[in-house]
């Protein structure tokens, strides 16, 4: 499989303090409709640090069941435990998932030899395609250039990566070095024009929860190197993929705005609280400018 064009990093909706199943099946009619590629369920947007494993595989197990083939689904299985990592990863298997989106190891701080090999146990024993996901702002780490390409030359399963990084000169490096079917996607939002730009294969995004069709449209311009229209809906939208992400912590903003949409219910688990009413109310101004309420 190859992973290429627009991945929607999706919310895990509430109601009271337990999943929202009917509200989440909504969610993904939503992106099915939009065209997406595909749905990551329980990455960081998906809030999988708060979920209990029992919840956490449940909405695995709905994002399976909501998509019915239509869509790809990727399922946030990775962990800093390796053998949780392992495990996860083979009960979403049994469920049916088109590939795994697996974090690099947080706060242990791993040696780039404890990353590879982290990755590589992983690879080992999963038959599915690996996105490896590197964040350094959340795990404290990044994979680096050298260790994804010995992973890419290693490990047959693993194809792609999701950069997060902020750092578009990684993409001309990975270009470099990494086989001609192992994929780039790019990690924010914002950055979507110049990562494509330099070879990268699509996005996982946050914006693309409410406006999936717009964001559907930037990838689809990259991908078929029309840089002008690109260039336009990039400028048009770009403060609306920048308020979503610096009024408060992903995923808090984009619950919010969902919410006030009538989309879901408010709902964000601690140590995530809602937002300020200050924010609120600069988030509601944003989304009124843009017709989203």
């Amino acid at each position: 499989m190859k992973f290429q064009g627009l991945y929607t990093a999706i919310v895990t909706p509430f109601a009271g303090n337990r999943v929202d199943e009917e509200a989440f099946r909504m969610l993904v009619e939503a992106q099915i409709a939009a065209g997406v590629a595909g749905i990551v369920a329980v990455g960081t947007t998906g809030e999988s640090p708060t979920l209990t494993v029992k919840e956490h595989l449940r909405v695995i197990e709905l994002a399976v069941e909501s998509a019915a083939g239509r869509i790809q689904v990727i399922a946030g299985t990775g962990a800093n435990s390796t053998a949780e990592a392992i495990h996860m990863t083979q009960e979403a298997e049994k469920m049916g998932v088109d590939g795994t989106l697996q974090v690099c190891p947080y706060y242990n701080k791993p040696s780039q030899n404890g990353v590879y090999a982290h990755f590589k146990a992983i690879a080992d024993a999963t038959r599915l395609p690996i996105m490896l996901y590197s964040i350094p702002g959340r795990c404290g780490i990044e994979i680096s250039v050298e260790t994804i390409s010995r992973l890419a030359k290693d490990c047959p399963h693993i194809v792609c990566v999701k950069e997060a990084g902020g750092n578009v000169d990684r993409v001309n490096q990975l270009m470099q070095v990494v086989p001609e079917n192992f994929t780039v996607l790019c990690g924010d939002d914002g950055l979507t024009v110049p990562f494509m730009a330099c070879g990268a294969s699509g996005l996982v995004s946050v914006t693309s929860n409410l406006v999936p069709g717009i964001m559907n449209s930037i990838v689809k311009a990259g991908l078929n190197q029309d840089m002008g229209e690109m260039l336009s809906l990039q400028k048009t939208f770009y403060p609306l993929m920048k308020g979503l992400m610096t009024l408060d912590s992903n995923p808090v903003p984009i619950k919010a705005a969902l919410a006030m949409r009538g989309d879901i219910q408010p709902g964000i688990r601690l140590p995530l609280v809602p937002l300020a009413e200050e924010k609120e109310a600069q988030l509601s101004a944003l989304l009124q400018r843009f017709n989203i309420l």
